[in-house]
């Protein structure tokens, strides 16, 4: 929940090659406050099975810029295992993207909801509401 001197983040995932929600994906958070500053990790949280990462860290007053880490890899060596129950190898696709890292800028007192449309081998992301 955002305040008038901190913002607040919330994400979530979808992933695009089955149309449904990223259930499991492991998330972490870290602020800074500045381009010239180090980051410092906030904790983590992971996919609940909406795909919503509900109970992130807030954020530090004086945050300005916010890192969301997401470890894909995981997530898509679990798919391609129960893929590989029902049908033979195709492919060895694993994930072309082991982790996706989201970096913004973020303004006190505002929410900022960023959803990760996510596919073996790409991405979307965008400034929800």
């Amino acid at each position: 929940m955002s305040t008038e001197t901190t913002a607040s983040v919330s994400t979530h995932i979808l992933d695009t090659s089955i149309g449904r929600p990223a259930e499991g994906v492991a998330i972490s958070l870290s602020a800074r406050s500045g381009s010239d500053a180090g980051w410092a990790a906030l904790g983590g949280s992971a996919t609940d099975a909406d795909g919503r990462c509900k109970d992130l860290p807030a954020l530090p007053e004086g945050t300005t810029h916010v890192r969301l880490d997401f470890e894909t890899e995981a997530y898509f060596s679990k798919k391609q295992a129960e893929a590989q129950q029902d049908a033979p190898r195709v492919r060895d696709s694993g994930a072309f993207f082991p982790e996706v890292t989201i970096t913004f800028a973020v303004n006190p007192g505002e929410h900022y909801h960023v959803p990760l449309l996510l596919n073996p081998f790409g991405y979307s992301v965008y400034r929800g509401s």
